[in-house]
């Protein structure tokens, strides 16, 4: 991802809309973003130059795992429910908090096709091992990619799954960004952090380590969330200050929905003159979903992966550069919609993966991303009913 302009640079690169005959809708859903409590409207502007982000404004971010981003800034940018604590946004009076509303009619479970079963996964899952041996790499993701078709398009908005997803399955890091007309309808459910960033410091929280339970992790679990906290350090460590990248925790044991997670801490001052071009540039695509060596496990992964990942595994979040403040999210327990297949048939898409490292089952790392996926597909269909706490967590 380049690096882009410097802060104040006035020129933009546009992102027209895509083309396409028809987005599948009768009454196409008008752009919002909503992150939180905050929910944004009045869409007006759209780039793919991360300068953007240093400039003026409240922009939702989508980052494509590919590279693709897009940029959009909103004049409209309020608090619709209680405060959270949290430095979102600025804020003008609400309305109240919303709840799951009637425009969303999901896949019916056994619809769902993966881009990878289970006997090519085992098998990539193996073929990395023996790049484990060889020295080509420390560990690699390996995803897939789950797609069924929409039953009716004009039920399909984004931002109803999005209510669906904080209801049935909460997340600290859950949002909507939503512009049918730029080929963007994501709903996010992520509980890991790429990128917090408040004036010059700057947080990632990568995750490592998943399981039913506490008791579930094991050795295999620390080891890969090191590695990774590894990686990151260095990541962050090209764009900050030097000696100011820091691991406040390590191997936190996090819960979350139906299962724990591995989470750590990773914090660093940016160095003079570095922004969010930079910021990106150097950390991109996020290291919890690559591997390590980064550019070894993206090799790896382009050459086992059968479909794109797209806004998973990507960047998804908001930047206030009026505040200098942001949060990007990995952009996982994702959905999005893609409206443009051959058929004209909706798709609503779902990543689902797992980190691969020499102590790895190719049966428990497949079960592994069945375990990710299981609970987000049921609330997508509708199938299931949710009566667990919130899972936000205040900084």
């Amino acid at each position: 991802m380049a690096a882009g302009q410097q802060r104040g640079a006035r020129r933009r690169t546009p992102v027209a809309p895509r083309p396409h005959p028809r987005l599948g809708f009768v009454n196409p859903p008008s752009p919002l973003a909503r992150f939180g409590d905050v929910l944004a409207t009045d869409l007006r502007d759209v780039t793919s130059d991360p300068a953007a982000l240093e400039s003026a404004g409240w922009w939702a971010v989508v980052a494509d795992f590919e590279g693709r981003l897009l940029c959009a800034r909103f004049g409209d940018v309020r608090d619709v429910g209680r405060s959270t604590g949290r430095p979102s946004a600025r804020i003008t009076a609400g309305s109240g908090r919303r709840t799951p509303g009637t425009r969303w009619r999901g896949p019916a479970l056994h619809t769902w096709r993966t881009s990878m079963n289970r006997s090519s996964y085992t098998a990539g899952v193996a073929r990395i091992r023996e790049h484990i041996a060889a020295g080509d790499v420390y560990q690699a993701n390996l995803c897939r990619v789950l797609s069924a078709p929409l039953p009716d398009p004009d039920a399909s908005d984004i931002d109803e799954l999005a209510a669906l997803l904080a209801s049935g399955n909460p997340a600290p890091y859950g949002g909507t960004i939503r512009l049918p007309a730029h080929g963007v309808e994501v709903a996010t459910a992520s509980p890991e952090l790429y990128l917090r960033r408040s004036g010059r410091t700057v947080i990632s929280g990568p995750i490592k380590g998943t399981g039913r339970t506490a008791a579930d992790l094991q050795e295999k679990d620390h080891a890969e969330n090191v590695m990774i906290v590894d990686l990151v350090r260095n990541d962050l460590g090209r764009v900050c200050a030097s000696g100011s990248v820091t691991v406040p925790v390590l191997c936190s044991v996090e819960p979350h929905p139906g299962l724990v997670h591995l989470v750590s801490t990773v914090r660093g001052e940016l160095a003079p003159g570095a922004g969010w071009p930079e910021l990106l540039r150097d950390t991109f695509p996020p290291g919890s979903v690559t591997g390590a060596p980064k550019l070894s496990a993206l090799r790896i992964i382009r050459e086992l992966e059968r479909a794109p990942r797209g806004p998973y595994c990507g960047g998804i979040g908001w930047v206030d550069a009026d505040r200098g403040t942001g949060e990007l999210a990995v952009g996982i327990r994702t959905f999005w919609i893609e409206r443009d297949a051959p058929d004209d048939t909706p798709l609503l898409r779902f990543g689902t993966g797992a980190g691969i490292t020499w102590g790895s089952d190719p049966e428990a790392e497949w079960a592994e991303t069945e375990l990710k996926a299981s609970r987000l597909l049921k609330v997508a269909s509708g199938t299931h009913h949710h009566s667990g706490a919130s899972g936000r967590r205040v900084p």
